[in-house]
């Protein structure tokens, strides 16, 4: 539950970052009332792609710009669920349009469950969490010849501990590009 509650606050953080840049862009638009070239600006301050690989402004790559939604590449899940949670629709939402505009990358999404159940139990539970995240991606646009998915199940956990907190970091689904 913790987790969770601090996820959704450093996707909120994320999001908050990417507006409050926004607004410091405009405000500098507005204070020198011209570009850099010395024309007027027609800048609307939406400056944020997904579809290009990197970001003017900072120089880095959107994949490992950490103010971008293409950052977050691990999404969790309830206990015995294979249903995206709210807190990762924008995610997976940058990711596919990310995707649609570079038709030449893949992905592979690999799913994984914590050690409760059976092995076969779990890879098949692995399964459906990285198709149901294919699925929510493939309504958005990408090609799902760009998307792998795999189950590991119980077989790669990031804790190895016996208790919720644990077994809640191992319901998984791992966007690895």
């Amino acid at each position: 539950m913790i987790n969770r509650i601090i996820t959704i606050l450093a996707i909120t953080v994320m999001l908050s970052a990417c507006d409050n840049a926004n607004v410091r862009e405009d405000a500098d638009v507005v204070e020198g009332g011209t570009s850099s070239g010395g024309s007027q600006s027609s800048d609307t301050g939406n400056t944020t792609s997904f579809g290009t690989d990197s970001d003017s402004r900072t120089g880095l790559s959107l994949l490992d710009d950490p103010a971008s939604p293409l950052s977050v590449r691990i999404l969790y899940f309830e206990y015995d669920s294979s249903d995206i949670l709210p807190a990762y629709r924008e995610v997976l939402e940058a990711h596919a349009n990310y995707l649609l505009q570079n038709p030449n990358i893949t992905i592979s999404l690999e799913g994984h469950a914590d050690e409760r159940g059976s092995r076969e139990y779990n890879l098949a539970l692995g399964e459906k969490r990285s198709q149901s995240a294919k699925q929510r991606m493939i309504v958005l646009g990408p090609s799902s010849s760009q998307i792998r998915t795999t189950s590991y199940g119980e077989e790669r956990p990031v804790v190895d501990g016996h208790d919720d907190e644990s077994w809640s970091q191992n319901r998984r689904v791992e966007i690895i590009y």
